[in-house]
């Protein structure tokens, strides 16, 4: 090891509570200051490198955040004693710093900084052993992910129990990588503990997509994963909530809202508990309230609606004659759309003993049990594509909540583009399903429910479900409103860490949290196979690309919804 003095670069002339300021020693002018630790070259100040800052007791580690210069001028010599005209200016680089741990006497590294360096303090550039010294908390457990930006050969482990135990957020603009980095982690994940229980939603089929011959390809291993298509799995209406078939059937920007909401609930609680003293179910649950997920003819509500619909009481109309209008017409034109015959119009899925069935497929305990279930969501409507994502994530719940052994069984829910059934705004037309999943969020890691939050609009994404996160992975960010809610979201001693979100290349992050040791500028591994994510290459394909296309086929898929 060098001694301490070989690996000075710079000292502290301003120190704050979140940030530190470092003059650095100037070298020959213009060129990229270099260190050498061992066999080591370190760049000295590249954004995302760590640095020690060692003053007495104080022992620091910070990352650097920015580097600037000012100008300065040459220090006096014997023909300019005093002189400032004669005396030649420079370029004096200054790098600012944010602390994030100390390293104790022991040279363990600990988050948080308890003792403060004064000016004058050293900067000292840390190299590879270093820094491996202080990721070396989590390598017993094995879970590499891929390698320290900055330090290409070092290898990062996570905290598995961490990462999953208490909520994650994957969060980037397109094309920073999100896709790339759900897939390698998952991938890791099941080769590191093979008994995992990963549920996808994959909103774009970018994790199961048809070749040319109409074979399958998976973004992951075939022995591990198991594809179903939401609209074969069935997810019927009867399994939905009341505020879930309420955002689904009922506009609550209308006037007649309130009765409509008000008369269904009877409706609705009136047929569950039909079902629930029928024979034929076998049921004879002590209790039934409006979310008891079990069986109710459609049909039969839509029947009574309509009587009250036109109800009359004498030669007068019923109190709540002609309110219904609006939302019969919205159901009928549902059932009438074959694309919602899944969820409307369910053929398996239409007795209350099917939930067991159904409940042993998305949880890969069906007839193929598999780590990672695949649930296709690209051929949903849009419209009613955030509301089966949210039923998918309470199912989940409810799953452990009521497994006994939820101990023992513990599941992760990946949630792909999440904004658009997680949203931030409470008015949303999806509030129920907002409800519904930061219900996970706040009591899902008690009953063994991990959240996997995926988005390229952080702002948008509802901030009970970021805040309840434990770790960040931020790839690149160059919206200042998502960056400034980033920031708003990662430990205050962090914040000033998201300034280097902009910069960050494709599968790159910035890794803050519980599940790592230190924040990390981390380079994920490249999956493989990797998802069907890649941008459409329009200079390659607008040279090469076909000159005919067989049409027909094009409209037999658009009229069948079949990608």
């Amino acid at each position: 090891m060098p001694s301490p003095a070989n690996t000075v670069i710079g000292y502290v002339v301003d120190v704050q509570a979140n940030v530190l300021t470092a003059s650095l020693i100037e070298d020959d002018q213009g060129r990229t200051p270099t260190i050498t630790i061992g066999d080591e070259d370190i760049p000295v100040g590249q954004i995302g490198s760590y640095v020690a800052i060692r003053q007495n007791d104080v022992n620091i580690v910070a990352i650097v955040t920015r580097m600037t210069e000012q100008e300065a001028l040459a220090a006096p010599t014997i023909e300019t004693p005093g002189e400032d005209t004669a005396r030649l200016p420079f370029a004096k680089r200054i790098a600012r710093l944010t602390p994030i741990g100390s390293i104790s006497a022991d040279g363990q590294f600990d988050r948080g900084v308890g003792l403060y360096p004064t000016t004058g303090a050293e900067v000292h550039a840390v190299g590879t052993t270093e820094i491996a010294k202080m990721f070396e908390r989590f390598q017993s457990k094995g879970f590499s992910v891929g390698t320290v930006a900055t330090h290409p050969l070092l290898t990062v482990c996570l905290d598995p129990s961490s990462l999953f135990g208490r909520h994650f957020a994957i969060l980037g603009q397109t094309g920073s990588g999100k896709s790339w980095t759900v897939a390698s982690l998952v991938q890791r994940t099941v080769a590191v503990m093979p008994r995992a229980h990963i549920i996808v939603l994959d909103l774009h089929g970018e994790y199961c997509w048809k070749r040319e011959d109409g074979s399958r390809h998976y973004a992951f291993a075939d022995a591990i994963v198991r594809h179903i298509d939401a609209r074969e799995l069935e997810i019927p209406y009867w399994l939905m909530t009341y505020a879930e078939l309420c955002d689904l059937l009922i506009e609550h920007g209308e006037r007649e809202a309130t009765n409509q909401t008000a008369f269904f609930r009877d409706c609705l609680l009136e047929g569950r508990q039909t079902e629930n003293s029928s024979p034929t179910s076998a049921l004879g649950l002590p209790r039934v309230t409006v979310d008891t997920p079990i069986y109710f003819s459609l049909d039969d509500l839509m029947t009574k609606v309509r009587a009250k619909n036109i109800e009359r009481v004498g030669n007068r109309q019923g109190p709540m004659f002609g309110d219904f209008d609006r939302f019969l017409m919205r159901i009928e034109s549902k059932l009438n759309d074959t694309r919602y015959d899944f969820l409307l119009k369910p053929t398996k899925r239409n007795s209350s003993a099917s939930l067991s069935s159904m409940l042993r497929d998305f949880v890969g305990l069906g007839t193929q049990k598999a780590a990672v279930t695949v649930i296709d969501l690209s051929s949903v409507p849009f419209d009613v594509r955030p509301t089966v994502a949210a039923q998918i994530g309470r199912l989940a719940f409810e799953f452990n909540y009521w497994n006994p052994r939820y101990r023992e069984f513990p599941i992760l829910l990946m949630c792909e583009e999440a904004h658009a059934y997680i949203p931030r705004a409470s008015e949303s037309q999806f509030a129920g399903a907002r409800k519904s999943m930061e219900r996970i969020a706040k009591e899902g890691r008690k009953y063994g429910v991990g959240l996997a939050v995926v988005s390229q609009r952080p702002h948008e994404v509802s901030e009970t479900v970021l805040a309840q996160c434990g770790t960040f992975i931020c790839l690149r960010i160059t919206n200042p409103n998502d960056q400034a809610y980033v920031r708003s979201l990662v430990p205050e001693s962090e914040g000033d860490l998201v300034s280097v979100l902009a910069g960050l290349g494709r599968g790159e992050a910035l890794v803050l949290g519980e599940a790592v040791p230190l924040p990390t500028r981390l380079q994920f591994d490249k999956p493989n196979p990797s998802p069907n994510s890649d941008d459409v290459d329009f200079y390659a394909n607008w040279i090469d690309g076909p000159i005919d296309l067989d049409i027909d086929a094009i409209v037999k898929r658009w009229r069948s919804q079949e990608r």
